[in-house]
């Protein structure tokens, strides 16, 4: 399982980068048919925040007219379960502000993963390959920048990780 974060969502949008909403297209795509993928209720919020909003770079349009974002919004809501906020979401959204030095939409965000039990987000937001408690994050579209983009196993099996040291 794993959380969507809004970036990935607003870039299968953003035809300004065609690598990345291909990429985004082609996550989205699957994550009905695998059943894999999970929305936060944030990440459809920012979502219809940042693509209907005018755009300097784009002459003053948007990257979607408002009725178009919000049934992007319902289409989503069709699609993928998504989690929404709790008492035990914003307690570990406190938590991972003060433990991690996350801005608090982060926090939230990794919140949602880790108070529900979802071990992974996808998010260029943060550090590719990084825990926050159980919570991996990778970023789906370091690939393009040429980094290395493998990860090891989310968990290893107890023969390959543990080795026989002798004793003297």
């Amino acid at each position: 399982m794993r959380l969507v974060d809004t970036n990935v969502l607003v870039y299968r949008h953003d035809p300004r980068f065609p690598e990345k909403q291909e990429l985004a297209t082609q996550l989205l795509g699957r994550g009905p048919r695998d059943g894999d993928l999970v929305l936060p209720h944030q990440a459809i919020v920012e979502l219809v925040s940042a693509v209907s909003r005018p755009r300097g770079d784009l002459d003053g349009r948007s990257l979607l007219e408002r009725t178009e974002a919000l049934q992007v919004a319902e289409k989503l809501l069709q699609l993928f379960p998504v989690l929404c906020p709790d008492e035990d979401v914003v307690r570990t959204a406190c938590r991972g502000m003060a433990s991690y030095q996350l801005s608090w939409w982060d926090a939230h965000l990794w919140a949602y993963a880790e108070a529900n039990g979802v071990p992974e987000i996808l998010s260029e937001e943060f550090e590719h390959g990084r825990y926050y408690g159980a919570v991996r994050l990778v970023d789906p579209f370091v690939s393009l920048s040429g980094e290395i983009a493998e990860l090891p196993a989310m968990y290893e099996s107890a023969g390959d990780s543990v080795t026989s040291r002798s004793r003297p």
